[in-house]
């Protein structure tokens, strides 16, 4: 009978995390379908350079707002209002974008969509980190990633499929997830937590004792919540000296993860390879190779981050990924893209889609949603999206206007330095959060030891 109540609550556990990881599928073809979509657009709308960041960037700028304004909402409303309120605002996004006839409404479009975007990496992590047990949690907030990952992929098969149909065609299909993520999360249950911090001690009670096997572990859980209970604190909280180890750690990943790259792969890899002299067939194509090794790095990545820890697994690929990237940049530089030196390009920048995407990509999510008390969780794991979101802005802004001045071997070079980077600032102040609750990271942080991590 106790095996049966665990593979029960583990069941309920992993289908609240599924559902609501709908939100990380329309993040990634959302943001993804637009490498495809612009091969179509900026020639039909006559835009240059400087016109197609502009339109890539839309989604970013409402992103960055839209995770800032899902903070206040989520304390406010709850996790799960929230992100059924952001699954609305995908599919009135969705439309607009599909029915844009010039580029001020198609801008728009994007913008709208951004606001969801933002709202989604705000808030669905933070649902499920509160939702998940501790020893599950790195796995079940993964999910949120290969969610991401998934639709990134899903919109480059997308856009290969319909590279001789309308971009707008592959705009629309993004309202079938919306629907499925909007009437999914009107069954699942409300945050422990959240509930928690609003007063409502038995209502968290009776979460818990549906997500976990036993009535004694759910009633051990809301003691340590009880224990650790504060009511939610203003934004000024962040800045207190005790807090900031976790601002630092988490924000910088954050950072981190978008100048080290992955997403100016993402957004204008066609873009780029198409102007090397790849056949814009064969440059769609390597963008779904991309999107394939972005699924298989973030399927070992949620393994890994159980198996061997957050911290340790950044370590590890970081490396490497910066190697990949040198090896890119001095391909590029050849100025060849025949025969060994095309397979070479490719094989280089697969290695760094599964390195990069496999440590911070992966990581990013969950220690946002780990490091923070609970007092200022939605607060914390706002700031990160909108760090995340900040930097992607300035790439998306930069990227081919960078390839321009220095070309994509300079660009690539830059990136690979950013990422050597990473590494050295994992090692310095990322700790392991690997089988810790939350109340227990939320106890080093107030002891002062959260920011004295092990050597690796």
């Amino acid at each position: 009978m106790k095996q049966e109540n665990r593979s029960n609550a583990n069941l309920i556990v992993d289908v609240i995390a599924g559902i609501s990881a709908a939100g990380g599928l329309l993040f990634g073809y959302d943001t993804g379908i637009i490498s495809a979509a612009l091969l179509q657009i900026a020639p039909q709308f006559h835009l240059g350079i400087a016109g197609q960041q502009i339109v890539t960037s839309a989604i970013i700028a409402g992103a960055l707002l839209g995770c800032m304004g899902s903070a206040p909402l989520s304390d406010w409303g709850g996790r799960r209002r929230t992100v059924m309120a952001a699954a609305c605002v995908f599919i009135v996004g969705t439309a607009l974008a599909s029915l844009a006839n010039n580029v001020v409404m198609l801008t728009l479009a994007r913008f709208v969509l951004g606001l969801a975007v933002g709202a989604a990496s705000q808030i669905v992590p933070l649902y499920i980190s509160e939702l998940a047990p501790a020893a599950r949690r790195g796995r079940l907030v993964g999910m949120f990633q290969l969610a991401v990952v998934s639709g990134i992929l899903v919109s480059f098969i997308t856009g290969y499929v319909l590279r001789h149909e309308s971009w707008r065609l592959m705009f629309g299909l993004g309202i079938i997830p919306a629907v499925v993520l909007l009437l999914g999360m009107a069954f699942l249950p409300n945050s422990p937590r959240w509930l928690a911090m609003r007063g409502d001690f038995e209502g968290a009670r009776g979460v818990l004792r549906r997500v976990r096997p036993t009535h004694n572990m759910a009633e051990r859980e809301l003691q340590d919540i009880i224990d650790a209970h504060d009511r939610q604190a203003p934004w000024s909280e962040l800045g207190k000296p005790w807090i900031r180890p976790a601002l630092v750690a988490s924000v910088g990943v954050a950072l981190l993860c978008q100048l080290s790259g992955i997403n100016a792969v993402l957004y204008y890899a066609p873009t780029i390879f198409s102007g090397a002299g790849f056949g814009q067939g064969s440059a769609l194509l390597t963008s779904v190779a991309v999107g394939v090794a972005m699924i298989a790095a973030t399927l070992i990545g949620n393994w890994a981050v159980e198996a061997i820890g957050r911290r340790a697994l950044m370590l590890r690929l970081l490396p490497g990924a910066s190697v990949a990237l040198f090896v890119l940049a001095v391909l590029f530089q050849s100025g060849r893209t025949d025969g060994l030196h095309a397979w070479l390009m490719v094989v280089a920048l697969l290695a760094y889609a599964v390195l990069n995407v496999g440590s911070l990509s992966v990581a990013i999510w969950i220690v946002g949603a780990e490091v923070y008390p609970l007092s200022v969780r939605s607060k914390g794991t706002s700031l990160v999206a909108a760090s995340h979101w900040g930097a992607d802005l300035l790439i998306s802004l930069t990227t081919l206007s960078l390839v321009q001045s220095v070309g994509a071997g300079g660009t690539f070079l830059l990136f690979g330095a950013i990422n050597a980077l990473a590494f050295l600032f994992v090692l310095r102040f990322v700790p392991e959060t690997r089988g810790r609750s939350l109340e227990e990271i939320e106890a080093s942080l107030r002891e002062g030891s959260f920011a004295r991590p092990p050597i690796a």
